[in-house]
């Protein structure tokens, strides 16, 4: 599968940013320009996602997949690595299958786990939405608010509104395949091993990473390090970008050279 991509810069080392479950690559872009100057920053838009392609599977094996077959036809032997959420465990899943591949890995929010239905609102909310029928987003808004409060919430998982040729909106998102492969995006990854270094961050307002993974954590990335951004949560590089940005380019910074 040949994924939508950004590249933001063409010198310095690769560093490859994948977005969360409901994302894109745009919600990156201003991180991306910040790590433009000292990396080649290439955002992805995983499949069924932003202007991927669509597919009725999605197992983390199958996204890890897409992505090495993304630096393959881009000829990028080794890369850094920044995922968030869902993207952060295709990450992980590509560190753990292809070690030799990734200078460095950072994971936002989340942990190599099974998870709880977090999403099933949203999911009801986002199936409730007609989107041929709407005319407006605040329409659509307006469903959505019976099932998410957070205003920047709706308006992130909104931001999936595109107008159709015909008129109305469609979603941009396969919608009924995160729905239906929802099971496959909550579970835990299979036994791994990644030894390069790894930067665990979590919002210290979130509960995507406990004490109680630890070990689930440390046995497949044996060199992590975990730091916790304050007055944040599980949006964190939204809620502090600034904190965010600085301590991911700390990390690749200290480990450029690093051969693990």
């Amino acid at each position: 599968m040949e994924l939508n991509y950004r590249q933001h810069s063409d010198e310095g080392p690769p560093l490859l940013i994948l977005h969360g479950l409901f994302g894109s690559l745009s919600n990156w872009n201003w991180h991306a320009r910040k790590w433009a100057e000292p990396f080649s920053v290439y955002a992805l838009d995983l499949r069924n996602h932003g202007n991927s392609p669509h597919a009725d599977s999605m197992t983390y094996p199958e996204m890890a997949g897409d992505v090495l077959d993304f630096l393959d036809h881009h000829g990028i032997d080794t890369c850094h690595l920044v995922g968030h959420s869902m993207g952060g465990k295709v990450a992980m899943q590509l560190a753990m299958d292809h070690p030799g591949r990734i200078r460095t890995l950072v994971v936002a929010d989340i942990a190599p786990v099974p998870y709880e239905g977090e999403h099933d609102r949203i999911f009801a909310g986002l199936t409730a939405i007609d989107p041929a029928a709407v005319k407006t987003r605040q329409e659509a808004d307006d469903v959505l608010v019976d099932y998410e409060e957070d205003e920047q919430v709706r308006l992130f998982l909104l931001s999936n509104l595109q107008r159709a040729d015909g008129g109305g909106f469609e979603w941009r998102i396969n919608l009924p395949a995160l729905e239906a492969c929802y099971e496959d995006l909550r579970a835990g990854l299979e036994e791994g091993r990644y030894e390069g270094p790894v930067l665990f961050l979590r919002g210290n307002d979130s509960n995507y990473i406990r004490e109680s993974h630890r070990e689930a954590i440390l046995s497949r990335f044996p060199r992590a390090e975990l730091k916790t951004l304050m007055q944040a949560g599980h949006w964190l590089h939204a809620e502090k970008p600034e904190s965010f940005n600085r301590l991911v380019t700390e990390f690749i910074s200290e480990h450029e050279d690093d051969d693990g």
